[in-house]
């Protein structure tokens, strides 16, 4: 097999040679098209075998070739679409001998007139081309496409190339972060930019990555959240703000964690996390709009409806009602670890009643969660920057949602007292002592900024890869993000 592909190659770098030694740039210039592939198939809808008048011209990549004699068929595909070519050595005289130099895989410039052939086929009679970019190296084979998923996520260029509902994953992601900005923008919000290096890890509950300034000596973080900085504007009077952008932990890889992965961050003052449950709900469904043009969808076999409003329901009443527990239960360390084991939890002697609680439920409840629901009011140990519920201060005013078993949002009404948030940093440093490297950091800056006055405010994150994976049909975050993290290659 690496013995036919060497051949392969070096039979198109013989035919680059043969387009130098005539003095043809295999690697051209500007090309300027008339018309995307797509265009042409909304225009010329009702074309008949009549060739149009005007003069086409395109540009992509050759994704087939099939000769007869005087006359080539081929293939070429650009982002959008993929149109028949038609070449006729009687047309295009020497110059048609040029193209057995061409190979699949091969950008060109093509210009012509559309038409249909008797079979319906939408095509376009060439009257010229001229290469773009040579393909040195043969693409992988037409009938079983790249199916190898590490080669796909390492190459994910030829990925692209050979995966036409590759492109349309990341097309749609596009559209998803376009809508929720849209969306924003007229709801009055404003889109800032925070630091991504930190003297303080803040913002999430999570382990850092940890790089150096030489000119200042100084160990700085990458940001595991934007919610500190963002919470400070709130402070300064900016009211609505919001920051879509990337976050860094170092965690594990799975289907639904990358170490560096894209978030929403929103924040507006005067509002609590009702406010967010609102917003959140227009925010899914307004995406559903813009991208897929109704709120129905499928995600691997089970149907979602996005339509709001979406189904309300405490933390305290799903224990109870999926795995006959409650927060009260499991705040006792030793029935929450004995617990834990019967689900078949690992590490859980590690454990504080934090991390317990959160990996119950999520064995015990995040199964049942299909259909968009928001879990409402955390309790407090696991929540560090959420405000205490009035009428229960072991409660939070936060919310998930979940859809499809996993979290899509998470939101609070913000913590806006500094006192109380000096408690909740202090409980958290006494975690990082007992070895719990995940928990929040002292923030001083931090705190000193609510000293100032920050208004009551909610805040949420949304996580743009997870959502992506939602309306994506997606089963593994990787398959969102153009180039996750790989491992190398011994």
């Amino acid at each position: 097999m690496e013995e036919q592909l060497t051949d392969q190659i070096q039979i198109r770098m013989e035919k680059l040679g043969k387009l130098q030694e005539l003095g043809i740039k295999a690697y051209g210039e500007k090309y300027d098209k008339s018309h995307s592939i797509s265009e042409i198939v909304k225009i010329f809808t009702n074309i008949g075998e009549e060739k149009s008048h005007e003069s086409i011209k395109l540009a992509g990549r050759l994704m087939a070739l099939r000769g007869h004699g005087k006359v080539i068929f081929a293939d070429l595909r650009d982002r959008d679409g993929i149109i028949q070519l038609y070449l006729r050595k009687n047309d295009l005289g020497e110059k048609f001998e040029l193209f057995k130099y061409l190979d699949i895989g091969d950008i060109i410039g093509v210009e012509g007139n559309v038409f249909k052939t008797k079979k319906g086929e939408l095509t376009l009679y060439v009257t010229s081309f001229i290469p773009l970019s040579k393909c040195l190296k043969p693409l992988p084979e037409k009938w079983h496409g790249l199916k190898d998923t590490e080669i796909r996520y390492r190459k994910r260029y030829l990925d692209l190339v050979i995966n036409p509902e590759v492109r349309h994953t990341f097309i749609t992601r596009s559209k998803i972060v376009k809508a929720i900005r849209e969306l924003l923008d007229m709801k009055g919000f404003c889109e800032f930019e925070t630091p991504s290096m930190n003297l303080i890890a803040g913002g999430a509950n999570a382990r850092p990555f940890i790089t150096h300034h030489n000119a200042l000596d100084l160990d700085l973080y990458l940001r595991i959240a934007t919610e500190l900085h963002l919470k400070r504007l709130i402070t300064g009077g900016l009211e609505k703000v919001y920051e879509i952008g990337r976050l860094y932990r170092n965690e594990g890889i799975s289907t639904r964690h990358n170490p560096e992965f894209t978030t929403l961050e929103v924040y507006e003052a005067y509002t609590d996390y009702e406010g967010m449950m609102k917003l959140a709900e227009d925010i899914v469904s307004f995406v559903a709009e813009k991208t897929i043009g109704k709120y129905e969808l499928v995600y691997q076999g089970k149907e979602v409806n996005l339509k709001p409003p979406y189904k309300r329901i405490t933390m305290n009443e799903a224990l109870k009602k999926y795995a006959d527990l409650t927060i009260s239960d499991l705040r006792n360390i030793d029935f929450a670890r004995n617990k834990a084991k019967t689900l078949g939890i690992d590490g859980v002697e590690k454990m504080n009643v934090a991390n317990l609680i959160d990996k119950i439920f999520e064995f015990t409840v995040e199964p049942h969660l299909i259909q968009p629901t928001f879990i409402l009011d955390y309790p407090v140990e696991l929540s560090p920057l959420a405000k205490k519920k009035d009428e229960d201060p072991f409660l939070t005013y936060r919310f998930e949602l979940f859809i499809i078993n996993f979290e899509i949002a998470n939101a609070f009404s913000e913590i806006n007292d500094p006192f109380d948030q000096r408690e909740r940093f202090l409980e958290q440093m006494k975690q990082r002592e007992a070895g719990d490297d995940e928990a929040h950091m002292l923030d001083e800056d931090f705190i000193e900024s609510l000293e100032y006055g920050m208004p009551p405010t909610g805040g949420m994150g949304i996580g743009i890869d997870r959502i992506s994976m939602l309306f994506t049909d997606s089963t593994s975050i990787r398959d969102v993000i153009l180039f996750p993290l790989m491992k190398p290659k011994d």
